[in-house]
Formats: structure tokens, C-alpha cells, sequence
């Protein structure tokens, strides 16, 4: 399932269908028993694509889900409380980076007259438009689909769609750096920085030590195959997938680094720290199922 510079796809269908996986794991994160946050248009989202054809994980894959599920909690609430944070410093301007079916803008408390920018794929964003239309579930803030790929000139689009330059905008990319080439992380960063006012915050869900790493990667593929071999489907037909396959697995510029040179002060957190931080260390868990990223915040000074 290798990436191509001009590849597409609707939600059901590469890239788009990691956003049905993300929906998935919040469905369940949302019914526990004791949920990190809620997102009741999760599982809305996951069975209007049942409907559509999609067939729910299969049983390796839905043990794999599962068994990061207290990552997936742990950085969608991470991302919560970092919008959460910047409207409560005033910011009500907002754009979430290829943003899937993420239901933020119409979950989360936004303070009065914030702007949600989204941008994905057309299709994915018209699925989930289309979705929450027929259920009539309404924005909690003014939401403006921006449907571009983001190898193209998503600025302008941005731009035309009302985005204000002068004001500062709380920024987020999650689950979005490994589907992009390096060159095209490098170019996505220039371009938020250029659209950016002082005082504008960024969130992102970064890569941190060995991310890229052969022998983690491996262990990935290892672990999944385990995954396949306990469901019993060893030989089905999806057996070589892993979302591994859909990553630009390339050397690139440290974000924190990136932000730093280029005037922002930034913070960081690994991820097994924020998950100790929410209760959701698994325990004993093999570092081989621990995904190796760190999320990044930077704020604008200059």
C-alpha cells in the first residue's frame, strides 16, 4: 500500500480509513467507565461507514486498537486541553490539520465567536458534514470546512475562506506528520509560521527518539502478526497491512527545533509521561506496543 506525491482517498480508503480507526478507539474510550473525555459523534461517524460498506476492524486489529487505547485517550485529551487553554487565553481562532473525523468543533466548550478552520481531503470532510447534518447536530462554534489536500496550496484556500492573518490561531496536528513526507513537514511548518500572528500556539503530535528505527518497526510488524495469529485469520487478505505502510519513513527535522529557530517557545512531553500523567500507563506493557512520539506545544513570541 505504498504512498504516492498525488495519491487521494475517501474515508473508507487509505489515509481516510485511519480516521475510521481513530473514531473507533474514542466510540470505546467514550463507554468506559471511567472515560478521559467524551465524544458521543464517534461512534455516529464509525456506523455511518458500516453503512457505507466499511467493515469493522478485524480481530487482530481491533486487539492492536485496544491495546493502545490508553495512548489514543491520552492524546485526544491532550489536544483537548490544549484548545482549551488557548481560548481561555483569548484565542478564538482555531485550524485542526488534516483534521479526519475529529468532532472537536462540535464537543468542546469554545469560547464566544471562535472560527474552527478544518481542513482534509474533500471527501472526508464532506463524509463527515454529511454525517452530522443527518442527525442535525450542530457546531459549538463557526465551523469553515476548508476541503484541500494538503500537498496543495491549502494557505490560499485557508485565506479565501475568511482566515484572518492579524489574529492569533491555535494550531493542531494530530496524527498528521507520518503520512507526510519530510520535505512536505518542512513546507507545512514554513507555512503555518508565515500565516501565524504573534501570540498564535501550535500543537503537535511529534516523533521522539528511534521513531523511524528499523528494529521498533519491526517489533511493530511482530506484534501484529501476533495479533493476527491469537484472532486466527493469519491468512486473511489483509494480512501484510499495518499503518506503517502508509508513512513516509524519512530522516526529518526535529520539530521542537524547527519552532525554537524560528522563534517560538516551546514546550514538550513524551508520551509515556502523559500517559502516567492520566492514569493510563498500561501495566507491563512491551515497549514495542508504546508508540515513540512526544507532543509539542509552541507559542509565538516574535
Amino acid at each position: 500500500m505504498a504512498r504516492t506525491d498525488d495519491d487521494s482517498w475517501d474515508i473508507t480508503e487509505s489515509v481516510g480509513a485511519t480516521a475510521l480507526g481513530v473514531a473507533w478507539s474514542r466510540a470505546q474510550e467514550h463507554v468506559s467507565e471511567c472515560p478521559l473525555f467524551t465524544d458521543p459523534y464517534a461512534q455516529i461517524f464509525v456506523d455511518a461507514a458500516v453503512e457505507r460498506g466499511w467493515q469493522l476492524p478485524p480481530a487482530h486489529m481491533v486487539e492492536r486498537i485496544r491495546a493502545i487505547g490508553g495512548y489514543a485517550a491520552s492524546r485526544t485529551k491532550w489536544f483537548d486541553e490544549f484548545f482549551v487553554a488557548a481560548g481561555a487565553n483569548g484565542i478564538d481562532q482555531v485550524v485542526i490539520l488534516a483534521a479526519g473525523l475529529d468532532a472537536r468543533a462540535w464537543r468542546l466548550p469554545w469560547i464566544d465567536d471562535t472560527e474552527v478552520y478544518e481542513i482534509d481531503q474533500p471527501k472526508v470532510l464532506a463524509f463527515k458534514a454529511e454525517t452530522l447534518r443527518r442527525h442535525e447536530i450542530k457546531p459549538t462554534a463557526r465551523y469553515v470546512p476548508v476541503p484541500i489536500d494538503l500537498r496543495e496550496d491549502w494557505p490560499r484556500a485557508l485565506l479565501d475562506a475568511g482566515f484572518d492573518t492579524t489574529e492569533p490561531t491555535a494550531w493542531a496536528a494530530e496524527g498528521l506528520l507520518p503520512y507526510l513526507p519530510a520535505s512536505g513537514q518542512d513546507l507545512l511548518f514554513e507555512r503555518i509560521h508565515d500565516l501565524s500572528a504573534r501570540g498564535s500556539r501550535v500543537g503537535v503530535e511529534s516523533f521522539g527518539a528511534g521513531f523511524f528505527d528499523p528494529q521498533y518497526l519491526a517489533s511493530r510488524r511482530e506484534k501484529l502478526r501476533e495479533y493476527r495469529q491469537g484472532a486466527g485469520d493469519e491468512g486473511s487478505d489483509d494480512d501484510s497491512f499495518d499503518v506503517q505502510d502508509l508513512w513516509f519513513i524519512e530522516e526529518r527535522t526535529e520539530v521542537t527545533e524547527w519552532l525554537t529557530d524560528h522563534g517560538w517557545e516551546v514546550t514538550a512531553i513524551d508520551a509515556a509521561d502523559l500517559m502516567d500523567r492520566y492514569g493510563r500507563c498500561a501495566v507491563g506493557e512491551a515497549d514495542d506496543t508504546m508508540p515513540r512520539t512526544v507532543f509539542v506545544e509552541g507559542q509565538r513570541m516574535c
